[in-house]
């Protein structure tokens, strides 16, 4: 009578051979994440407009010296009348191409630094509450709804004009009614991931709470946070025009939304004065949102299989 040979376990040296590597698998997901995003077209337009305003924010010293708030030419000459001014003056005599660069450069950084603050404020109050649960979870989403009450745009006028028309206030008041929305996503994410069984294995092994919470459940929970980012900067961009257009903002700063409040005016004579930042508001905004669009299509595995 034969006896069939037992077939030969792996050996772990062959496991780890066989095994791609770690530094492997996250490098073909941003690979695939990139060419998911990339076939989406309306993000790629996005991608490519977004460039450019960076380029124009980063270079708005180099292209334009000096205030770009002086006085430099005659007032109200229409665009493409004289070359040194190519996109025309406003009322004042000022170079309105300048007053956009520059405009960009604030408004871009008062985006960024406001989705940064509100982004790390509602995503920790959201996971401490998804995490812990209980008193701590009610607590939090009850203070999170009090920041959800007031109409956004009456929040943010109501801050700035008691913190005073500087850029840093308008930053602070658009991260106030930014974040409630991301930690409300936050806690719905962490929720989900809460019971999986890969949390139930970690548990077993004896990893801490907070280990588990910092490194397994929260890195998975990110992707749907950082689209909603490029939405808060969005929202961002818009906030920070409609301070500026009611003359709450910085006056010592170029600002688009200021452009347009100061040229409200004279719409029936010289509308250029507004259709110009009010073009460069709408392609900022709405390359935001296809960008953060191909974003939320790239990171979502339910969109990625369709």
């Amino acid at each position: 009578m034969t006896s069939s040979a037992e077939p030969a376990l792996p050996t772990p040296d062959a496991l780890d051979a066989s095994a791609p590597s770690a530094f492997a698998r996250p490098a073909r997901r941003g690979s695939r994440t990139w060419q998911q995003f990339a076939r989406h077209g309306g993000a790629a337009a996005g991608a490519v407009v977004l460039t450019l305003v960076v380029i124009v924010a980063l270079c708005a010293g180099w292209w334009y010296p000096g205030d770009p708030l002086r006085i430099v030419a005659t007032p109200e000459i229409w665009p493409f009348e004289q070359w040194q001014y190519p996109l025309g003056t406003d009322a004042l005599g000022r170079d309105i191409a300048a007053m956009l660069a520059h405009g960009a450069r604030a408004t871009l950084a008062i985006g960024l630094v406001a989705s940064v603050a509100a982004t790390v404020i509602g995503v920790s109050i959201g996971a401490i509450a998804a995490w812990w649960g209980g008193w701590i979870d009610e607590v939090l989403m009850r203070f999170t709804e009090l920041f959800q009450i007031v109409p956004n745009v009456v929040f943010v006028l109501t801050v700035v004009a008691i913190l005073g028309p500087r850029i840093e206030n308008t930053v602070i008041a658009v991260a106030l009614v930014s974040w409630p929305a991301i930690a409300r996503l936050t806690r719905a994410e962490c929720l989900s991931f809460k019971s999986r069984e890969f949390v139930q294995a970690c548990r077993t092994v004896g990893l801490s709470s907070w280990r588990i919470a910092l490194r397994e459940v929260l890195p998975n929970a990110l992707p749907p946070v950082l689209v909603m980012g490029t939405l808060v900067v969005a929202g961002a961009i818009l906030y920070e025009s409609v301070v500026s257009f009611l003359g709450l903002g910085d006056p010592n700063v170029a600002s688009w939304g200021r452009q347009i409040g100061e040229g409200r005016t004279l719409i029936r004579s010289s509308w250029y004065l507004c259709a110009e930042p009010g073009i460069a508001i709408m392609l900022a905004v709405l390359a935001l949102n296809l960008v953060g669009d191909g974003l939320n299509d790239a990171l979502n595995p339910v969109l990625r299989k369709r």
